[in-house]
């Protein structure tokens, strides 16, 4: 059950949720913890890694963050007096790593480098790793071990097994909800030393594959394996993918439950690590967009976001914008999964965000933005300050002209996939009211903030924070926006349209 603690009187009320007992207890009002290794109720790391691990850098008090602090004075002077923080599951909420592999075929070294060194901390017993994803390490460090396999050497550029990710999904319809997460498997993708399933070393991968697969597949008492996936990457730089990928073993399609939607990812797709935090914020998330509005996704990715508001919000329109065409397979599949009465017009489209960005923006009534740790880009930040000229502008412009002299956007119209509504929806030429800020980078957000406010073109709604990262200094913000008081905002209706059915 969850324990409710509260901010000093000093500041406004806010509300921190923590997650941190797995037994039953009632909800306590407390001022939040200090960061104090002697307090009763502290949320301690208690990992035998710690320090000599980069992974986690706060080990007492993982429900409070030290930057949380800040978050609420931050947010308490632009006046949002009900910021909270939910500060979710506090061990094994882990559930996608990537890991190198060094040391040697009789002592493998599974884990992540040594702060400001290339030097791996082998971490067994990683307390955020989901348990699954450490029995799935102990697993493959034995099959390295009997089958003779050679962990990378980076200053030789030799050996076999260059890294491992581990992926867990915790959507088994077989077994009861409680159960799911315990019991979750683990897809493996290893990344092996050679350009292709051809090379002369690829013997030993498919024995190692056979061998997770035999002593962890579904013939096993104990199923841990989902599937085995190979990717080939020979470059002595520091990317950890190559782009050549293979389905070894196992189920080939990999399936989360997120944001009220079954989820397909592909092991080349990006993939929240917390996948039960970025479900909590989703739910907040969806409680915001108003039903049947017409909503554009930036850094969309495999569309998780737009697609859970496409069914949620039952909206009228979700255009999902990714710069990643890997992720394309991804939200195909996803689609193909909706419920059947979705009467959205959705589309996904391979397009850079920063390019034109008001092509995106206008005729949408919500955008949702969840860039990358440095946070939107200058493009998209200049075009949300001028909003209101950006529509005054366009609004003058015929749309034959625009296409021609914009000729990026008619090539993302083409690299793309649509899924037309059997439904009439009149023709969209919604305003702009509402920005959702999906932040991981907290000083790139404060900017972003600050930028967007001193424009006058938008205020803060809400804000929300998450602690998808627990033990680091690292939290997730969920901001809304609305349209400056002052701003028009009205809309525009024309004729009805006749889509095309599915």
């Amino acid at each position: 059950m969850a324990l409710s603690f509260f901010s000093p009187p000093a500041l406004p009320i806010h509300r921190i949720t923590c997650q941190a007992l797995s037994v039953a207890v009632p909800s306590v009002a407390v001022a939040p913890l200090p960061v104090n290794p002697n307090s009763s109720l502290s949320c301690a790391l208690n990992c035998t890694h710690f320090q000599s691990c980069s992974g986690c850098t706060q080990e007492y008090n993982l429900h409070h963050p030290v930057v949380i602090d800040e978050a609420i004075g931050f947010f308490n002077k632009l006046g949002i007096k009900d910021f909270s923080f939910d500060s979710c599951r506090l061990w094994g909420w882990r559930c996608r790593a990537k890991l190198a592999v060094r040391g040697s075929s009789t002592n493998p070294l599974i884990g992540l480098y040594e702060e400001g060194t290339h030097n791996v901390v082998d971490i067994p017993d990683c307390k955020s790793h989901h348990p699954n994803i450490n029995a799935a390490v102990q697993l493959l460090k034995k099959g390295i071990i009997e089958l003779n396999v050679e962990p990378y050497d980076e200053d030789q550029g030799t050996g076999d097994l260059r890294y491992v990710q581990m992926a867990v999904t915790t959507h088994d319809t077989s077994l009861p909800i409680p159960e799911r997460y315990k019991n979750g498997k683990v897809q493996v993708s290893l990344v092996w030393n050679s350009s292709s399933e051809n090379s002369a070393n690829t013997g030993k991968l498919n024995a190692l594959a056979n061998f997770l697969w035999g002593n962890g597949g579904p013939k096993r008492k104990v199923h841990l394996i989902h599937s085995v996936w190979a990717n080939f990457q020979t470059s002595s730089n520091n990317i950890i993918f190559g782009n050549r990928w293979r389905h070894l073993l196992g189920e080939r399609d990999f399936w989360e439950h997120i944001g009220g939607i079954d989820v397909s990812l592909a092991p080349s797709s990006f993939g929240q690590a917390n996948t039960r935090a970025f479900d909590s914020l989703l739910r907040k998330l969806q409680k915001y967009v108003p039903q049947g509005a017409s909503v554009v996704d930036l850094y969309a990715g495999a569309g998780v976001i737009g697609l859970s508001l496409a069914v949620s919000r039952k909206c009228r329109s979700v255009k999902c914008v990714e710069v990643n065409k890997e992720s394309r397979q991804s939200f195909e599949k996803t689609v193909e999964r909706l419920p059947t009465n979705v009467e959205s017009n959705i589309s996904w489209h391979h397009a850079d965000a920063s390019i034109e960005p008001n092509s995106w923006l206008l005729g949408s009534d919500v955008v949702v933005v969840d860039p990358p740790r440095k946070g939107l880009d200058p493009s998209l930040v200049k075009e949300l300050r001028h909003i209101s000229a950006v529509e005054l502008r366009t609004s003058k412009r015929p749309e034959k002209v625009k296409d021609e002299k914009r000729p990026w956007i008619l090539r993302a119209r083409e690299d793309s996939i649509q899924i037309e509504s059997t439904t009439v929806h009149e023709e969209n030429q919604s305003l702009l009211q509402m920005l959702i800020y999906i932040s991981c980078g907290w000083e790139s957000f404060k900017e972003d903030c600050s930028s967007l406010l001193a424009s006058k073109e938008w205020h803060l709604h809400k804000a929300h924070g998450f602690n998808f990262f627990p033990g680091t200094q690292s939290i997730e913000i969920l901001a809304v926006f609305k349209r400056g008081r002052g701003a028009s905002t009205k809309k525009k209706k024309s004729g009805k349209k006749q889509k095309r059915p599915h």
